[in-house]
């Protein structure tokens, strides 16, 4: 049987420099946030070309048009994100063609450009977005924290039932940090944003991460009636040993499957496959090393 409490105090000091490492990415570089919290309009086209595009040259179409906040990304091959203030149908479509005019030889055989997405989010709602991803977040660690203390409230003894869900909610808090410190990294080195899909993505994984840790919650709550005998840090790290096969087995089929969407699911996706594998990675993490010792530290205090 592995001694998972017993260095806790390993687990509890790697989570901490990975949070002080996510803060200070976050205090250098911030978010990169998407036109989804700041507004703003994004065109994905596919251009295919005998030449090399010249992004200078896409950029300068646009500022012509006097379109101002222009960023021209290549995403893969022949594939080009345009991000730029938020402009209407009827400029949309003179930015379109003049792009299509100036970098497109009808007369040349194998030359196209396709449109495959135009979004444009004016700021007001990019602002109402943002506050809603907050509050939506918020939302849900408040209502996992009551359901758990109502799931456990006949678990009073060593340990209150609310400090089970404030154990789960702090392990909850310590994946959503790093997942947003390693993209507040990404953002800054590799220029990824961070959407409605991020969010999305954060949602899911909490849901993931609190599962796991209620699993392992309640495998504590049952060997407590019936292993009496046991002392509480024996029957903590016994129920861990119980279910981490379970959770380890359980997070890496879903990695398996994520991958294969990463990898071949497009562009579209990308980033949020991404978030979703490091959000996997990290609550399963934290749903064996965190919030059970967590309940074990509770347990020392109360002491």
């Amino acid at each position: 049987m592995i001694d998972f409490i017993g260095k806790s105090k390993y687990w509890f000091s790697l989570s901490g420099l990975l949070i002080l490492l996510s803060f200070i990415c976050l205090g250098l570089w911030g978010l990169n946030w998407g036109i989804d919290f700041t507004g703003g309009s994004l065109m994905e086209l596919e251009i295919k070309t005998t030449a090399v595009v010249d992004t200078n040259a896409i950029a300068n179409i646009a500022y012509e048009l006097e379109i101002k906040d222009i960023r021209v990304q290549p995403s893969s091959d022949d594939i080009y994100l345009i991000r730029m203030e938020a402009i209407g149908e009827e400029l949309h479509q003179q930015l379109l063609n003049k792009i299509e005019t100036t970098l497109i030889d009808p007369t040349v055989e194998g030359q196209s450009m396709i449109e495959h997405r135009f979004d444009s989010i004016g700021p007001v709602i990019g602002a109402e977005l943002k506050s809603k991803a907050f509050s939506a977040i918020a939302l849900v660690l408040l209502a996992i924290v009551l359901y758990i203390a109502l799931v456990f409230r006949k678990v009073s003894y060593p340990v209150a039932s609310w400090k089970y869900g404030i154990s789960a909610i702090i392990a909850l808090a310590h994946d959503i940090i790093i997942i947003v410190g390693v993209f507040s990294l990404l953002g800054r080195f590799a220029g990824y944003q961070v959407d409605s899909l991020f969010v999305t993505a954060l949602l899911t994984v909490m849901g993931f991460s609190v599962h796991d840790t209620i699993v392992t919650f309640d495998r504590v709550r049952e060997n407590l009636f019936h292993h009496q005998e046991l002392t509480y840090k024996q029957i903590v790290n016994k129920s861990i040993n119980e279910t981490v096969v379970r959770s380890l087995n359980t997070s890496i089929t879903t990695l398996f499957v994520l991958t294969a969407v990463y990898l071949f699911g497009g562009d579209t996706i990308e980033h949020f496959m991404l978030a979703l594998m490091c959000g996997i990675v990290i609550g399963t993490f934290s749903s064996i090393f965190l919030a059970s010792p967590l309940l074990y530290s509770w347990f020392k205090l109360r002491k």
